[in-house]
């Protein structure tokens, strides 16, 4: 017998049991005063927006739907987009005592060599933003970019910092930001979750899946990841000896079961139950279809540097416009690999980078131009960042130089940018030393990122929030200010 069977005759079972009926008895009253004081109660249904919801949606949003490309490992900024003159000059040169007075690195011990920039530079467009010639596809589409060169963040450990990033703190167990946009906004499809999470590179970011958790909010709201090799799902196709027709009437019989104890307890996850049940169904027919990337032409395959059957970023990107044209509200890709220290040739500057920018640079540049083709743009917010940025000078580890060139973490200053749903194009907001050390003019906090996404998505960051044990949380915590000069 199928699980799916199992689990209705032991659902039935349970509700009918004489210990059921006595804890039910027994407990009831308590639970629904318990969860009262928790904010648990009966009148907190799925599909009721909730009163901060209403009173955050100040205007009608700039975005419909978000595309975010985190570089998990953080790319350096002094190869990619904040070139330096002073620090070629400085290359080779011992790095300066005032550099390091105060400082903490995750790995620099010492006195390091200070290390000029890795790749050259021109200037792209009628907006002049500069580009290096790591990124020859993107240099094409630079005035359609606002760029934010001063994004500073207080930590410099991946894992923290991508949660501070994507969750607006950096220990675990707070909503992810797709997490609060589909809370707030829902899906345009109720086919297919309005949260979904691509990974490539290799591994999953240092995070996991706690970057793309729903924390606090209903579970109905956590990123759904999705594979391009495989199953598109993992444990979504029906077993063999299932139909689909007996599927359906299993999920009904189960949440006739579910209902019927949502009205005896109020719990709102009973509802999120059902729903993901409902949805998971649906699902079997809509995902296999909106993944199936092979029915794109030859041409868009060329454009995007595809392989269908594969799992690579530039697949990921085909599906993200895929995914937006089909109303998922929030699409989250992840691309690993971008740690370069300099111990490795895969994490080095010369080698590893070199090969990351050619991952990206055609495929997250045919995104953009894909999506002004469709008129898609000026509604489809895209954020390419990362969780910190990297040092000025070279790695070393105990006092000895790294084998390959690599740079440290650094939180003081690197480079973001987003394209479409409202950002102001062909901007370049902040500034850093001449060293691309830290910012010196507009910094912008990794909570004041969040403000302006939020802003564009339509939401007053300040009074969007969630009440959980007894406090109203937000994404930004108590932080942030948007920043309306990349606001368009």
């Amino acid at each position: 017998m199928s699980g799916i069977a199992n689990e209705v005759l032991d659902r039935f079972a349970t509700m009918n049991s004489r210990r059921t009926f006595l804890r039910k008895s027994t407990l009831a009253l308590g639970g629904v005063a318990l969860g009262g004081l928790l904010g648990c109660g009966p009148d907190v249904e799925a599909d009721t927006l909730p009163q901060s919801v209403r009173q955050a949606l100040r205007h009608a949003p700039r975005a419909k739907r978000v595309i975010y490309l985190h570089m998990a490992g953080a790319p350096s900024q002094l190869e990619l987009f904040d070139y330096k003159p002073e620090l070629e000059r400085l290359h080779g040169q011992d790095c300066p005592a005032s550099l390091l007075e105060g400082k903490r690195f995750a790995f620099i011990q010492g006195v390091p060599k200070m290390l000029g920039p890795q790749a050259t530079f021109g200037r792209y467009g009628e907006s002049g933003a500069t580009v290096s010639n790591l990124l020859p596809h993107f240099q094409s589409v630079v005035d359609e970019v606002c760029f934010m060169k001063a994004v500073h963040t207080k930590e410099f450990n991946h894992a923290p910092a991508q949660l501070l990033m994507q969750t607006g703190d950096p220990r675990g167990g707070r909503p992810s930001l797709g997490s609060w946009l589909s809370y707030g906004l829902g899906s345009e499809n109720e086919d297919l979750p309005s949260f979904m999470v691509l990974a490539s590179g290799g591994q999953e970011p240092s995070a996991g899946k706690r970057l793309w958790s729903s924390g606090f909010l209903p579970s109905i709201h956590q990123g759904i990841q999705v594979r391009t090799a495989g199953d598109p799902i993992l444990h979504l196709s029906d077993p063999d000896d299932m139909s689909r027709d007996l599927r359906g009437r299993s999920i009904a019989a189960i949440n006739k079961i579910n209902k019927i104890q949502h009205e005896e307890v109020g719990n709102p996850e009973t509802i999120t139950r059902i729903k993901q049940y409902e949805m998971a169904y649906r699902m079997q027919v809509s995902v296999p279809e909106v993944m199936d990337i092979s029915k794109e032409p030859a041409a868009m395959h060329d454009f995007y540097g595809t392989e269908p059957g594969k799992t690579s970023f530039a697949n990921n990107c085909l599906l993200a416009r895929r995914l937006a044209e089909s109303g998922v509200r929030f699409v989250q890709l992840y691309h690993w690999g971008w740690d370069t220290h300099g111990t490795t040739a895969s994490e080095s500057l010369n080698i590893g980078l070199k090969d990351r920018c050619r991952e990206i640079d055609r495929p997250m540049t045919a995104l953009i131009a894909d999506l002004k083709q469709r008129g898609m743009l000026e509604d489809t917010l895209v954020v390419w960042g990362s969780e910190f940025g990297r040092t000025p000078m070279q790695e070393n580890r105990g006092g000895t130089v790294n084998s390959f060139l690599g740079r440290d973490h650094n939180g003081e200053a690197f480079t973001m940018w987003m394209a479409g749903g409202g950002a102001r194009p062909g901007v370049t907001y902040g500034q850093t030393d001449a060293i691309g050390y830290a910012g010196v003019e507009n910094r912008m906090h990794v909570h004041d990122v969040q403000a302006t996404l939020l802003e564009l998505m339509g939401f007053n960051h300040k009074k969007f929030t969630h009440s959980f044990q007894g406090r109203d949380f937000r994404l930004t915590d108590v932080h942030g200010e948007v920043i309306r000069e990349v606001i368009g």
